[in-house]
């Protein structure tokens, strides 16, 4: 009696015990063979099996068998490899005939002595097995997994209980009690693990379709959202695997790299309250439309009032001799030869692909102060402030106002993004999605946040956000660059003060640039690098340095 009351209050202990784990286990995988494992534990069971409801079948996911040494499915690294068992025949009535099946439909545990005895169920692929393998195949205890929702989620199915000297015996009536109880915990975990997972895969798949979104608003940015936080996760590896040097003590947990990864999605979700024609501006006119093509429809009016009045001297009632005629048809031809060069250097400044010079940037100026008469018919200025503002801006296509337009995107960003409420191991996204665009002198935005005030996280993301956009081949105001101009003014922003020097120089050391490279960039912006040709890289972090 004494052992008896000893055995129970081990095995309540014990279903304590894998309670506490259960609810405490993370991984699916790792929480099924735990599930299995303490059931055949409980018993003193030689063999065991997991199976998962899958709509109208059940899935092998575990199989151990101690006397045999095998061990299938969970974290062994080795497939199952069996078919799946089906819970109703071709016409739609349950499936009976294999004990799993039966306890999976009828929701009632199924308690075999012994299978070559047992009336009424098929173990034909059992003793097919046995006569294999030279197993004995006897006593089967299944017992359905009934969630909280009252849904079976799975079958957790034992074989061969065996006494304290190895002899195989049936399943007690209080061990399959032992077992119900297990199996309704585990059921509940489970499930509760899998309603995180969905809830987590539904979070991410929202994020990822925002960053699509955002992607997809503007043409020349499509893979940008993508790619950031891949490279960000690149190089934010890299970092951590850093031994020597002052990131040596840089570490990420699988949590710690999951937020990384979500902030990487959300960085530009600020974006979606940029108007398209700034991302989108290809050229210095452009708004909705390019409007370089207005300019030149003035340029066709002037010439053709050139043309008239040339016509109109010639034609004069005083008339003009032959010499003259020629003269104003040599100034008419002049005046539009004239025109037509000043609208190709429109054309050409409103490009904005290099620098403009001042000189320039005053023939615009002396250009726009050319006079035409209008569509009602006013003689007014060539060109508006507003055009003449764009074109001469010096730099790039955006002028000084769309600029800070664009740059908003990262106050609107970090705004939507600390307005959620995560959950403790999130916390953090909205200070790494938000500093990207700070530089490490503190001149950058919007916070204006020296190195110092910055996590490495975010420090990483900067990097990344810079590198993606130098070498991204999608973008209307340049072409994309090869690898080795790419590190050179990435190099030179190391030196300014722009981007953190430790990890710059993790970046080039460790390759990182090649890795994204190779997965991201065409094959012609591959190009050889050399590190010593790349400003500001420093050599190997010293083993000793503190």
């Amino acid at each position: 009696m004494l052992d008896h009351l000893q055995k129970q209050l081990h095995v309540v202990r014990k279903l304590s015990e894998v309670g506490i784990a259960l609810s405490a286990e993370r991984d699916s995988t790792r929480l099924m063979e735990l599930i299995l494992r303490s059931a055949k534990e409980l018993t003193n069971a030689d063999a065991g099996t997991l199976y998962t409801c899958n709509e109208n079948e059940l899935v092998f996911e575990i199989m151990l068998t101690d006397s045999l040494g095998t061990y299938l499915g969970g974290a062994s690294g080795s497939e199952v490899g069996l078919p799946n068992i089906p819970l109703y025949d071709s016409q739609g009535a349950p499936s009976e005939k294999t004990v799993a099946a039966r306890a999976a439909v009828t929701g009632e545990t199924v308690n075999v002595p012994d299978a070559y005895d047992a009336i009424g169920y098929d173990f034909s692929g059992t003793r097919i097995f046995d006569q294999k393998t030279g197993y004995r195949s006897k006593s089967f205890l299944s017992v359905p997994m009934r969630n909280h929702e009252d849904e079976i989620i799975g079958v957790l199915q034992l074989i061969n209980a065996k006494e304290d000297g190895g002899k195989v015996i049936e399943f007690s009536l209080e061990q399959q009690e032992f077992v119900e109880s297990l199996a309704s915990q585990a059921a509940i975990a489970m499930t509760n693990k899998r309603l995180l997972d969905e809830q987590r895969n539904l979070f991410e798949a929202f994020i990822e379709l925002i960053a699509a979104a955002i992607d997809d608003k503007s043409p020349y940015t499509g893979n940008h959202c993508r790619r950031v936080p891949e490279l960000t996760l690149m190089l934010a590896d890299a970092a951590a695997g850093t031994t020597e040097g002052p990131l040596k003590n840089f570490t990420m947990s699988e949590e710690d790299r999951y937020e990384l990864k979500i902030a990487g999605w959300l960085h530009d979700c600020g974006k979606v309250t940029t108007p398209e024609y700034v991302v989108d501006k290809s050229t210095k006119l452009e708004t909705i439309f390019d409007r370089i093509n207005l300019v030149s429809t003035r340029f066709e009016v002037l010439k053709r009032d050139a043309q008239i009045r040339m016509l109109e001297q010639t034609l004069s009632e005083h008339g003009v001799s032959i010499s003259n005629e020629d003269k104003t048809v040599r100034e008419c031809e002049g005046q539009i030869r004239k025109l037509e060069d000043d609208l190709e250097f429109l054309r050409y400044a409103n490009v904005g692909a290099e620098s403009m010079s001042e000189q320039d940037m005053e023939r615009v100026r002396r250009i726009g102060r050319y006079q035409w008469i209008n569509e009602d018919g006013e003689a007014v200025a060539f060109l508006s402030d507003d055009e003449i503002n764009n074109l001469t801006v010096r730099n790039g296509t955006l002028t000084e106002e769309e600029r800070e337009i664009i740059n908003s995107h990262i106050v609107a960003t970090i705004k939507m993004l600390e307005s959620l409420p995560y959950p403790k191991y999130l916390k953090r996204v909205p200070e790494f999605a938000g500093g990207h665009h700070e530089r490490m002198d503190g001149k950058g935005y919007p916070r204006g946040l020296k190195r110092e005030e910055m996590s490495i996280q975010a420090r990483v993301m900067g990097i990344a956000d810079v590198f993606e956009a130098l070498t991204a081949g999608d973008r209307p105001y340049k072409k994309a660059m090869k690898l080795s101009e790419a590190l050179r003014i990435l190099g030179h922003m190391k030196m300014k003060n722009h981007v953190d020097p430790d990890l710059f120089d993790v970046f080039i050391r460790e390759k990182v640039y090649l890795d994204f490279a190779r997965r991201f960039l065409e094959p012609e912006q591959i190009d050889e690098v050399n590190h010593s040709q790349i400003p500001g890289f420093g050599p190997a972090p010293n083993k000793f340095a503190s």
